[in-house]
Parts: C-alpha cells; sequence; structure tokens
C-alpha cells in the first residue's frame, strides 16, 4: 500500500512543562514536515510568526537558509522531505523547536500506522490537554510568570499581562474549537490541492 493511502497517529507534547500539554493528531504520511509544521501550529495553536525546525536521527530539517548552513549543521528541506519518508526508515520520534528565542521544545511520537479513511479529511485532530503558551511570552520562565499572574487578580503584574494577552486565558482548557478549526482549514486546503491536481493529470491525458 503507498503512502498516499497510509496514515500517522501522532502524539505532540511540550517538553519541560507539567501537567502535561499534548495533541493527539493523524496526519497523512505523504505529508511534508512542513506540513507537520502546519498541523502542530494549528493543534497547540501557535500562530507561525517565528522559525522552527525537527530534529530526528541526527538530522535538521527546516526551511534552508546559507547563513545557517555555513556557521551550523546542515539544514534538510522540510518542504521536500516526507514524513512516509522518516517512518520508512524506522524513526519513530522527532523534535521540534518553534521560536528559537522562546524556545518551545516538542517530542512528536508516531504512535501508530494506519490505513486512511476515505471518509475522513486528513490532517485529522483527535484530542489534546492543556492551554499552549501564548506568543512571546518569555519561554519556560515567561509563562510560568504569566501563569502565576493571570491567575491571581492580585499578583502585582496581573493587570498588566492581563491587558498585554488580550483575552482570557484558562491553562486547562485547550481551546478545541479553534483547533478544530484550523485543523479543518488545513484538511479542506489539502483537499481542494489533491481535487486539483488531480484535474489536472486529468486533463493531461
Amino acid at each position: 500500500m503507498s503512502h498516499a493511502d497510509r496514515i500517522a497517529r501522532i502524539m505532540i507534547q511540550l517538553d519541560d512543562w507539567q501537567p502535561a500539554i499534548w495533541r493527539r493528531a493523524e496526519v497523512p504520511l505523504t505529508a511534508t514536515l512542513k506540513a507537520l509544521h502546519d498541523v502542530i501550529q494549528a493543534a497547540m495553536p501557535f500562530d507561525d510568526y517565528h522559525l522552527f525546525e525537527f530534529r530526528a536521527d541526527g538530522k535538521r530539517y527546516a526551511i534552508p537558509e546559507p547563513e545557517w548552513d555555513s556557521l551550523r549543521d546542515r539544514t534538510y528541506s522540510a518542504k521536500t522531505t516526507r514524513l512516509g519518508t522518516l517512518v520508512d526508515r524506522g524513526i519513530t520520534q522527532l523534535a521540534y523547536t518553534y521560536d528559537f528565542g522562546d524556545d518551545w521544545r516538542h517530542t512528536i511520537t508516531i504512535e501508530a500506522i494506519a490505513d486512511a479513511d476515505p471518509a475522513v479529511e486528513y490532517p485529522h485532530y483527535i484530542d489534546g490537554a492543556g492551554r499552549a503558551p501564548p506568543e512571546n511570552v518569555g519561554g519556560i520562565p515567561g509563562f510560568e510568570l504569566f501563569l502565576d499572574a493571570i491567575t491571581d487578580s492580585k499578583h502585582e503584574q496581573h493587570r498588566e499581562l492581563k491587558r498585554w494577552h488580550g483575552r482570557p486565558f484558562d491553562p486547562a482548557h485547550a481551546a478545541e474549537d479553534e483547533i478544530q478549526t484550523r485543523i479543518k482549514k488545513l484538511a479542506r486546503r489539502r483537499a481542494l490541492g489533491k481535487a486539483g491536481f488531480e484535474k489536472s493529470r486529468s486533463q493531461a491525458r
């Protein structure tokens, strides 16, 4: 069976944080690592303001930058590397970092490989727990301060950080409605892309 007919069930978990902030989703094996990045951004959710990288099997996958490659290790393109290629190499875990300032590190675990359900549009969100950190909060230390202040009306920075964030923040609430909306948008975009590709193929025959 080809990668086009298969999906990976993945677990996304923010490192170095308790209680655990995690998400589970199903992603096609044909998805590139850039597409997997889009799924992670939608599922946490983050706003895709910053750079990212994946690391697996001693290699770095990201959007290649000549300056990075000249100063550090070689970067393989996340736009052309497919999840199925890594699965075929026996990789079951990837390290994902988003925002090299705040340094949000995640462990991406490939829990299972299964046949795709023809009735389901992928990527597909399954479940999760915990609210992801706000953008630009200042990494793990900043997130700890933010939570202390936002949940305590007597905290000296409560009013300031509440105004900075601009909306309610419940650390126990995973923002399921927003996540579902964003993942479904990715799935719809993928479905339209597949339909367009099939149409162009049929016209070329």
